[in-house]
């Protein structure tokens, strides 16, 4: 049986965990800060660590990208994109009018993770704006604190997952701003993954550019584009070792073992710079909601 580190019960990371290995008895290890989601694997606490990398709404979580590049070496094993829908959680005998309809009026502080507050904040200007903004360490961990707290005029955005594990109702469904609000969720660890199949691949790879060659970015591009492989994301982030210098986050719509890709590589290296391949994985999707 292998030992899964993800996010507190009931998060949407929590959520995305149990597709990864569908049906297979896992034993699940909880975690309230991502720092601890990856060193438990790290230190062999756990097998694998399950990792929200990047969101539609608010793009890569930069905190999670540089764990993964600067603080651990841990290869990407598999990818899901799963859908993130957002709730509002609280008490509906606390937060309900003489008519028993929702008193928003009533709410004084909504408490969630960053980025679902980000998620959702045409609903909380719409509904919300006289209300505070807590800031916390999950989803869940909002969900928790309001349970934690009767009659202080709380609520939390979160999952009806979050909601039914601490006795707490669904005052509002679906408020995030946009219906196609995916989260992509990363496994990541040494061992291999091998419970599901998939007939998609990608490859992630780290490119630091040389400091004295103009023109590096666009010869590593054109190294993909000419051999016609197909990116699907290219980013940068600050390498953390001088003042603008970054490294370049990539990941390719192909395995790495295609004929083509390390070809692209090799040239790539050949022109000075540095590549590093974070993981070679099957990628899955579930675009229906639940």
């Amino acid at each position: 049986m292998k030992t899964i580190a993800v996010l507190p019960a009931g998060s949407v990371s929590d959520e995305a965990a149990r597709h990864f290995f569908g049906g297979e008895e896992h034993k699940w290890k909880h975690h309230r800060l991502i720092s601890d989601v990856f060193l438990s694997t790290v230190n062999g606490i756990s097998d694998y660590s399950i990792i929200p990398i990047e969101n539609t709404i608010e793009g890569s979580v930069s905190l999670h990208m540089d764990w993964l590049v600067h603080e651990v070496d841990l290869p990407i094993q598999a990818e899901w994109v799963y859908p993130s829908i957002q709730n509002l959680i609280g008490r509906k005998s606390e937060l309900s009018g003489e008519a028993g309809e929702l008193d928003y009026s009533r709410i004084k502080k909504v408490i969630s993770h960053p980025v679902a507050i980000a998620q959702c904040l045409q609903f909380l200007r719409t509904h919300l704006p006289h209300a505070v903004t807590e800031h916390v360490s999950s989803t869940a961990e909002g969900v928790r604190i309001v349970q934690n707290n009767p009659n202080a005029g709380w609520a939390a955005i979160g999952t009806m997952t979050a909601a039914s594990n601490e006795g707490l109702d669904v005052v509002a469904s679906e408020i995030t701003d946009h219906d196609n609000n995916y989260t992509r969720f990363l496994l990541v660890g040494s061992e291999p993954y091998t419970a599901r199949q998939s007939n998609k691949m990608k490859t992630s790879i780290l490119i630091t550019l040389p400091e004295d060659y103009p023109g590096a970015l666009h010869q590593v591009l054109a190294a993909f584009a000419w051999r016609k492989i197909n990116l699907t994301r290219i980013e940068s982030r600050p390498t953390k070792k001088k003042l603008g210098n970054y490294y370049f986050f990539i990941d390719i719509d192909m395995a790495l073992d295609t004929v083509l890709l390390p070809a692209a590589i090799q040239e790539i290296e050949a022109i000075g710079c540095q590549v590093r391949v974070l993981g070679s994985y099957p990628s899955f999707a579930d675009y229906k909601k639940g």
